[in-house]
């Protein structure tokens, strides 16, 4: 991680040229990571890889001169495949058209403007704070079926099965069925191709194994293409042919490698604002909207903990800046984009000190893309897919139910029942289902109908410089916000300790748990104290910190 300096590095003209060595280093190193991402996450999208150079680059330089997040890189990300993809394949069905760069394609960007605009105004109208709502539970169980999805998707892709089809020929889609499916894909796998994504899994798997500091430092997915590449040349990817392996005829060619146009300037896609005629369009608008600024607003403040110098996103101003950038990218071809966390990491391990590296990066992609066209061409389809079986494997980690299940075995049957919501539906369904079960288990649990959406605050000053917010009823996700807000108001606004005392609560919910965690770091860094009390009276739902809490209850695993 970066050392600290002094004074703390600040995006302004001083901060670039103070800064500027550190933060070109970093961008370049990003973009060697953000390349092949962004080209894989725009290819298991079913839009044209461009697209999401395109978004990457308009990211890079819009959110840069806007928003004051100095470390996140703003970009195309895996938790938005899913979304991305379904748009396209509900406007290919609707158009009776799912060509590659075809009208669907088209229809998708100005679903892609559309939510821009909306995110615009949730940064005007100061909603970033939003993503309090949703419970952490949910959230994970969401990013844990986008996982699921991505993986069912991209197996068949890594083993050179372009296309998955049923006993009559029919194309699978569903993500259950298609994991139903892996074993079948094993039997019809070509098997040069399939040598690229294996190898490529057992670098991207095995390298973070190795402990020793110098390998630890090399990016996974740029020692995967210096290998897929002389793979796919050795195995002749550019010429149409067929191979024979064991008696049986495979063939080759460059469906098997990706495939960029040779200017930019010609791959330039305007939005086909026909689909707005549709109702499917308002679905994956406010698909767009919630889920991509969730995300977003998610990553940015998951960032700022990681940031060395503890520097605070504006999450209005940031969630104002994607919102434009995705408006702008939408405009000329690009996908939506987010504060992705890998890149934004890798951002931070690099040694960035503003956000100019995040401008640098786009430079390197804009530039390698436009002189370097044939070269991406060069680039198997098996080691993207294998990146993003990679990536959703990371999102789906079976140590992700085992860190829910320690949270609390109530967390655990939300989180599970979000991850067979969104895979058996949708992802916004998904959402719903995971958050009405939990409105449900707070009801068994004793929270008062009336608040479930207002805390009962009393606010009392113990002296000048400390008060006392006493909660009564429940403190959970769903009242959170007006909660936060009173604390932040009466603390950080007023520049006062606050102690918060929970005793008059029936529940005190994971979330808030967490969120308050949340807070007292917000505290202690403006100088201020946050003392959280009156949970003596209280047992918990498991023995995790953040676990729920229950009063009057006898046992500590209490059955839901």
């Amino acid at each position: 991680m970066a050392q600290v300096d002094n004074p703390v590095p600040r995006g302004n003209f001083a901060g670039f040229r103070a800064h500027f060595g550190k933060d070109f280093l970093s961008g370049f190193l990003v973009f060697l990571i953000a390349l092949p991402l962004c080209l894989a996450i725009s290819i298991a999208s079913g839009v044209p890889p461009i697209a999401g150079v395109f978004t990457a680059v308009i990211g890079s330089i819009v959110t840069t001169l806007i928003s004051n997040s100095e470390l996140t890189i703003k970009g195309p990300a895996a938790g938005l495949i899913v979304i991305v993809m379904g748009c396209v394949s509900e406007f290919g069905e609707i158009t009776g058209d799912s060509s590659i760069g075809g009208p669907a394609y088209r229809m998708m960007l100005a679903v892609g403007i559309i939510s821009g605009i909306i995110q615009i105004c949730f940064g005007l109208f100061r909603l970033g704070i939003l993503g309090e709502f949703f419970p952490s539970s949910v959230v994970h169980g969401m990013l844990a079926a986008i996982g699921i999805i991505i993986i069912s998707k991209q197996v068949h892709t890594a083993l050179g099965v372009m296309l998955v089809t049923d006993s009559e020929g029919h194309k699978i889609s569903e993500p259950l069925e298609l994991l139903a499916q892996i074993p079948h894909s094993l039997m019809l796998m070509n098997p040069e191709i399939a040598v690229i994504g294996v190898v490529s899994l057992v670098i991207l798997f095995g390298l973070p194994l190795i402990k020793n500091k110098y390998v630890k430092r090399m990016p996974s997915q740029l020692i995967v293409i210096l290998l897929a590449i002389p793979l796919g040349i050795a195995f002749d990817l550019s010429n149409e042919h067929t191979d024979s392996i064991l008696g049986h005829e495979y063939p080759m060619g460059e469906k098997f490698l990706v495939n960029v146009p040779n200017s930019l300037l010609s791959a330039i896609t305007f939005p086909d604002f026909n689909a707005l005629r549709y109702p499917a369009a308002w679905k994956w608008i406010a698909m767009f909207a919630l889920i991509g600024s969730l995300e977003s607003l998610l990553s940015a403040k998951a960032i700022d903990l990681l940031d060395p110098w503890k520097r605070k996103t504006n999450l209005n101003r940031d969630m104002f800046a994607v919102g434009l950038a995705n408006t702008i990218a939408a405009g000329i071809g690009g996908i939506p984009m987010i504060s992705e966390i890998v890149r934004s990491k890798a951002n931070i391990d690099n040694g960035a000190r503003t956000r100019f590296a995040h401008f640098w990066h786009g430079v390197f992609l804009v530039s390698f893309v436009a002189l370097l066209p044939g070269l991406i061409h060069r680039i198997p389809l098996a080691a993207l897919a294998a990146m993003l079986v990679y990536t959703g494997f990371r999102l789906a980690s079976p140590r992700e139910f085992v860190h829910i299940y320690h949270i609390g075995r109530e967390q655990f049957i939300i989180f599970v029942i979000t991850v067979v919501g969104v895979l058996a539906t949708d992802l916004l369904i998904g959402v719903f289902i995971g958050i009405g079960v939990k409105f449900v288990i707070h009801f068994i649990n004793g929270v008062p109908m009336k608040s479930f959406f207002k805390p009962f605050l009393e606010v009392e000053e113990q002296d000048d410089k400390t008060c006392i917010i006493r909660a009564s009823e429940s403190a959970v996700f769903s009242n959170w916000i007006p909660f936060k807000r009173q604390i932040e108001d009466v603390g950080l606004t007023h520049r006062r300790n606050i102690i918060v005392d929970l005793s008059g609560t029936k529940l005190v919910d994971h979330s808030v748990m967490e969120k308050l965690h949340e807070l007292q770091e917000d505290f202690q860094q403006e100088g201020l104290k946050l003392e959280i009390i009156g949970l003596e009276s209280h047992q918990q739902l498991s023995h995790h910190e953040n676990s729920s809490r229950r009063r009057g209850i006898e046992s500590k695993q209490t059955e839901v």
